[in-house]
Parts: structure tokens; sequence; C-alpha cells
């Protein structure tokens, strides 16, 4: 790109080329180029094809030449990408650079535990399977001066996540987690199923055993559902104090820890979800909520818990009673609804039956009044239920 702008710019008037596979990988990059540098009165000698741009009558050759040299690119990336997929098969390592806690051996291609890095390996692993989240254990990292793997002392919340992803940690090998587009713009993305996958199991020495890697999959899995929802688990995701169990009383939704910053104060406050995400307007009686306000009421109501428990749990209970009660006769209500439309459907079905002679008018008489006689217990007993509600 600096030699056409060069060009461009007047400072030569020649380029010369090898091939018009070298000058460009496809046949619109060759053509534009070509174009633009014919303007400015630049030529491109291409040797293997004895062509020089400003002397050739049209661009026909020149673009037969070009798509011939494009198809060639794109057979040696194939190739290369079948060469790669039996590397893959073999289980052998491909593309790979080293991660924490392992030492990677070019010659031998193998990997080795690294002990000194194992700890902490395991100390990311346990405490995540504790209920500790990436930017707390980053944070604890940090504060430990352990350096990551390139030196650096600042440990950051991605590169845990990646770490706790990571199946080489429990000994497993698995390749092809990315692909190639096309070889054109050699644009990579995530493999979510397009290319074909290739898992090793015990293919080295692993530092987390199969019990802890299963559990803090299914943390990390549980988390990402909630996120996904739009609601965080109270259970799984415990960044603060009051984290996952504070609500707004207007909307409903979680409210999230940020720092409140004005011209004269700089503290922490409890924001509405639905107000940072969506704007005001969608819970406009939201408002920050000072975080040692919600400290001051959490300690004053578990002070009355501590001296009156009895008096407030009978109150509690009191008022949860009939909450209780109604979710129950409105789940009963709805399954005798899914009963009496099934006895509706099976008593079409007999008509039909009759219709194609395949049941005789007895039959039909006779199931017809006992589906008709479960259908009248159906409805009395809905009847009960929504007086009694």
């Amino acid at each position: 790109m600096r030699m056409i702008h060069d060009a461009l710019n007047g400072k030569f008037d020649l380029l010369l080329t090898k091939s018009i596979s070298i000058f460009a990988r496809n046949t619109v990059d060759t053509l534009s180029y070509v174009r633009k540098l014919k303007e400015k009165n630049v030529a491109i000698l291409f040797e293997e094809e004895n062509i020089n741009t400003l002397e050739m009558s049209g661009e026909l050759l020149l673009t037969i030449l070009s798509s011939v040299a494009q198809q060639e690119s794109e057979t040696i990336s194939s190739h290369v990408k079948l060469g790669l997929k039996m590397k893959m098969q073999r289980g052998e390592l491909v593309g790979f650079h080293g991660c924490y806690g392992y030492d990677y051996d070019k010659l031998t291609k193998t990997l080795t535990v690294n002990e000194e890095e194992k700890k902490v390996i395991q100390y990311i692993f346990g405490r995540y399977a504790q209920g500790a989240g990436t930017t707390m254990i980053a944070k604890e990292l940090t504060e430990a001066g352990i350096p990551t793997r390139r030196g650096n002392p600042i440990w950051c919340e991605t590169v845990i996540r990646k770490i706790i992803k990571n199946e080489k940690y429990k000994g497993d090998l698995l390749q092809g987690k990315t692909f190639t587009v096309d070889p054109i713009t050699h644009r990579r993305l995530e493999n979510m199923g397009e290319e074909q996958k290739y898992l090793i199991k015990k293919n080295h020495e692993a530092i987390i055993d199969d019990e802890t890697w299963d559990k803090v999959q299914e943390i990390l899995q549980k988390r990402s559902e909630s996120y996904n929802k739009g609601t965080r688990s109270g259970t799984f995701r415990r960044k603060y104090a009051f984290s996952g169990i504070t609500y707004c009383a207007f909307c409903g939704r979680l409210v999230t820890r940020k720092n409140w910053v004005s011209s004269t104060k700089n503290k922490k406050a409890w924001y509405c979800s639905t107000a940072i995400k969506q704007g005001r307007k969608y819970c406009r009686d939201s408002k920050p909520i000072p975080e040692k306000v919600i400290e001051k009421c959490f300690l004053d109501a578990y002070r009355v818990l501590c001296v009156d428990k009895a008096t407030i749990i009978r109150n509690f209970m009191e008022k949860a009673e009939p909450i209780l009660q109604e979710n129950n006769s409105k789940e009963e209500i709805e399954k005798l609804n899914i009963q009496e439309h099934d006895l509706k459907e099976r008593l079409k079905k007999l008509l039909d039956l009759k219709l194609d002679n395949t049941i005789t008018e007895e039959a039909l008489k006779e199931k017809n009044y006992e589906i008709k006689r479960k259908i009248r217990n159906i409805q009395k007993q809905m009847l009960l239920q929504l007086e009694e509600k």
C-alpha cells in the first residue's frame, strides 16, 4: 500500500513485479490498482506474463490472468487447509503459541506442566468454583503481585474467563475453534459448526481434575444464561454484597452498582438496570440510591430481626400464605383447562372415526358419554377453585 501511495504521488513511473499473483490476490484488486496507476501514467510490468499495463490495448488478457492467479491462490489455500486438518486429526498442535500453566516444546510439539503457574491455574478454578467472579479473581491476583504470562502485573477479567473456558487444563485438546472464511480476505470467525472440530481427550497431563472442571463449567453456563435473559442470578453473581439480591421497587428489575459522579461528589450508588440499559423513560421514578443508605437499611432491618424474630416471621407467613394459595389455584385451573381441551379434541376425533365408519354407533355413544362426563367433572372442579379464590 505504501508502494501504491508513492506511485500515485509521482515518486516513480514503473512498478516491476514478478507475477500477477504476487501483485494482488484477486481480480478486483488487480484491475482497480492498474486503472488508478494508468491514470497517473505509472506502468506495471509483470515479468512472468510479459505484460506492460501502459502498452496493452485492453484489459481482457489481464483479467483472464488475474482470474487464473486468484484461482491458484484459492487452490493453494484449500491444500493448506486440508494439510492442517490432517495434522489436527493426528493430534498435532496447529497454530498454538502456548498458554499459562504449560510450556510448549516446538520440536516435539508437546505440552508440559509449569509447576509455578500450575498453582495459579488451580487457584483460579478453585475460587471460581467457590462462587467468586472473574473480576474478583483478577483483582486478587493483581493484588498478590503475580504477573501474567507476558509479565503484565495487572490481570483482566477477560483473561480469567479464557482460562476457565480452556479445555487444555483438564488434559483435552480441541482444535478448529476458528476458521478462515475465504483465502482472499483472510477473515477468521469463531467456528460455530461451519467447519469440523477435532477433540482429543487426555492428550496431555491435566492441571484440573474432571470434577472441578465440570463444576466450573456448570457455574459459567448458569451465569451466561442469567446474563442473556437480562436477570442476573444471585447465587452465581456476587461481585458486591448486594449484587443479585436488590431489586427496583418500580419495575422489579435488578439494581447495579456504579460510580455516582457529580461536580461535588464521587461515591458508589445503585441504579435500576432498566434505566441504565434502556433509558430513564422506561423507569421514570427510579433514582440512584447511595450505597451507604442501603447498608444502613440492611443493618436496621437485621437488628429488628434479631430483637423480635418470632413476630416478624409470623407476620411474614400470614402475608405469604394467601399469595401461595393463589398461585396454587392458578396452576390448578390451568391444568384443568388443558385437560378439558384435550377431552374436547378427543370428541372431535370420535366424530371423524364415525364418519369414516371406523367405529360402530354403539361404541361412539359409549365413548361420547364417558368423555362428556369427564368434561362436566372438570368444569365442576374449576368452579370450586374459582369460588375458593
